[in-house]
């Protein structure tokens, strides 16, 4: 029997990226951030999510791509990590879906820089291709810091 796996998907600039279901704790529209000042430019501010603080990491920011146009709002993907829930910040969301673990491969070569390093892999899918992000490194905010969160030329 083959080995599947579920996703979370959603959209980035028009990419199609998932996290594992397993690392998601729910997804939910905009929800007003308060700033925080003095912090890495890939944090976007806090949430308040039914009593409970979360940092929101935006993910165009931290896979150093265009800033989101100023009429749209991000949406919020929770996940959980070893420090807590964060939410990840990002253009839209997709549906769950179930992959192959067969059709799983190593990121292409044609993707550089930053964002390679945040991707763990692709899963061919028919008519595209699905970016498994690393959420490990994704909400590593310490390494954008250090320069992995920066701009591609």
């Amino acid at each position: 029997m083959a080995q599947s796996e579920q996703f979370c998907t959603f959209f980035i600039e028009g990419h199609f990226f998932g996290v594992p279901v397993r690392q998601v704790q729910e997804v939910i529209r905009y929800q007003e951030m308060t700033r925080v000042p003095l912090v890495p430019q890939v944090v976007r501010g806090l949430i308040n999510l039914r009593g409970q603080i979360v940092t929101a990491i935006d993910l165009r920011r931290r896979l150093g791509m265009g800033e989101r146009p100023v009429d749209q709002l991000p949406m919020n993907v929770v996940v959980r990590t070893d420090d807590g829930a964060l939410s990840l910040l990002v253009d839209e969301i997709g549906d769950v879906i179930e992959v192959e673990e067969k059709t799983f491969e190593a990121p292409p070569e044609t993707l550089k820089g930053v964002k390679r390093e945040m991707i763990h892999g692709v899963h061919k899918l028919p008519g595209r291709l699905l970016l498994v992000l690393d959420t490990e490194r994704a909400v590593n905010v310490a390494e954008a810091v250090t320069g992995a969160g920066e701009r591609d030329p």
